[in-house]
């Protein structure tokens, strides 16, 4: 090894030597804060669901376009039903047969055999009376005295029997118009099964389905929602969930709007946990939403669970397992933290603005 070699080496021994010397120093400063939780997730319409058909069978009409205003009850789509509307015609026809007032006629039938029947048996009556009395006289014979007390009791079973026939009849009747009411309510509800109506008033965001398609009642056809309000759906980390409460300010950012940050409020804290993911659903609304949305847009978000004005702080990477940092003279000294966020800490004790302290070695 020549000379000139040898003091190039010594030259770059010193000067890494020099630079693992050099230590980074700092003093705390006071300064604000803001704890904040990080989430993510999705926009999505408020009240905004997936529509399915109460049956199988094939689209017969769709009646709106993605994109469409609709209101309550408006018909999205139509499920071919034609033997549907057979039943209900036959339904329909039934009630009508069934009906009361269509079966008048046989009630005044059985009240007339009521009124026969007890118009006989006052006759009948009448003269089993007589003849008893002629008896009472020796009047007449015992055999025909009989026979008309006989008469007399069969016209008046048959005139109870008429009144027993005329109730039933009235009971069956009545009883037959109901079912068959019920029958074509039941039918005309299932003839609406064959349409798919909106929910809500609001947009209908995508049809799922063309005419002529096979459906299910497995199979989504729309995703209906609300036109002007959203809701931010958050998944948040079961380790910071115990922190996030009601009405707690969220800043909000999207790729949609670059640069540009948007308030909201936490409205909804779902109490469930996902296994899978080890997060719970939690729900904001915007303070005052940005002039377009759509659903489905991602979206990331710092949930503010505290903030100082004034506090006491260190970079973060100053502090050694959250308990203790470096003097000048590399002494240990405990200290208390506070809030964080993801460059600073607060420092509650151990330490002031006159102290002076190092960054730990890798």
């Amino acid at each position: 090894m020549t000379i000139k070699n040898l003091l190039i080496i010594i030259l770059l021994a010193a000067s890494i030597s020099a630079c693992k010397s050099k230590v980074e120093k700092i003093h705390p400063s006071v300064e604000s804060i803001t704890e904040s939780i990080y989430a993510s997730g999705i926009i999505k319409s408020k009240d905004q669901y997936q529509a399915f058909a109460n049956v199988n069978g094939i689209i017969d009409s769709v009646f709106v376009e993605s994109g469409d205003s609709v209101k309550k009850g408006d018909k999205i789509l139509t499920i071919s039903n034609e033997a549907q509307k057979l039943n209900k015609e036959n339904a329909a026809l039934t009630a009508a047969y069934a009906d009361i007032n269509a079966n008048q006629g046989k009630l005044n039938e059985a009240k007339l055999m009521i009124q026969l029947s007890r118009n006989k048996m006052k006759n009948d009556s009448a003269l089993f009376y007589r003849l008893s009395a002629l008896w009472k006289e020796q009047i007449g014979t015992k055999v025909a005295l009989e026979q008309s007390e006989l008469t007399y009791q069969n016209s008046k079973n048959a005139y109870y029997s008429a009144i027993v026939n005329y109730n039933d009849l009235k009971r069956q009747i009545s009883l037959t118009s109901s079912q068959t009411k019920k029958s074509l309510q039941i039918s005309s509800k299932m003839e609406g099964d064959y349409t798919v109506k909106s929910e809500l008033d609001g947009i209908v965001y995508s049809i799922e389905k063309s005419k002529g398609e096979m459906v299910s009642i497995q199979t989504p056809l729309a995703i209906v929602g609300d036109a002007n309000n959203f809701i931010l759906e958050m998944q948040v980390d079961e380790y910071d969930i115990l922190k996030i409460k009601k009405n707690l300010d969220v800043l909000v950012t999207m790729d949609s709007y670059k640069g540009e940050v948007f308030k909201a409020k936490v409205t909804k804290i779902n109490p469930i946990m996902n296994e899978r993911s080890k997060t719970f659903l939690v729900e904001a609304e915007f303070n005052k939403k940005p002039p377009r949305l759509y659903p489905n847009i991602v979206f990331e978000a710092n949930i503010i669970v505290n903030s100082k004005d004034k506090a006491l702080l260190i970079p973060r990477n100053y502090l050694i397992n959250d308990s203790t940092v470096l003097n000048s003279n590399k002494v240990k000294v405990k200290v208390h933290i506070g809030l964080k966020d993801y460059q600073k800490v607060e420092i509650l004790s151990g330490l002031t603005t006159q102290d002076e302290i190092i960054k730990p070695t890798e």
